[in-house]
C-alpha cells in the first residue's frame, strides 16, 4: 500500500517483476475511500519461502511503500 501515484504502482510492479520470473503475475488495484492511497495486490504461484520473502524485504525497503501485508 501507498500513495495514489503512477510512481508508486510502477515501483511495485518493478519489484514484483524481478522476484517473478516469467512475468506470470496477474494485478490488481484498489482506491482507498478518499483516493488518497493505493492497494496492489499481486498474484503469482510462488516457487519458494526465500522468494517472497527476498521479495517482502524488497518491497518494505522501498521509500513509497507505506505497509505490505
Amino acid at each position: 500500500m501507498g500513495l495514489n501515484t503512477e510512481a508508486f504502482k510502477d515501483a511495485v510492479r518493478g519489484i514484483v517483476g524481478r522476484h517473478v520470473p516469467g512475468g506470470c503475475v496477474e494485478y490488481a488495484d484498489r482506491k482507498s475511500g478518499g483516493g488518497k492511497y493505493l492497494s496492489v495486490t499481486a498474484t503469482f504461484t510462488a516457487t519458494s519461502r526465500e522468494q517472497l520473502d527476498a521479495l517482502y524485504r524488497d518491497l518494505n525497503g522501498h521509500e513509497l511503500v507505506v505497509m505490505t501485508l
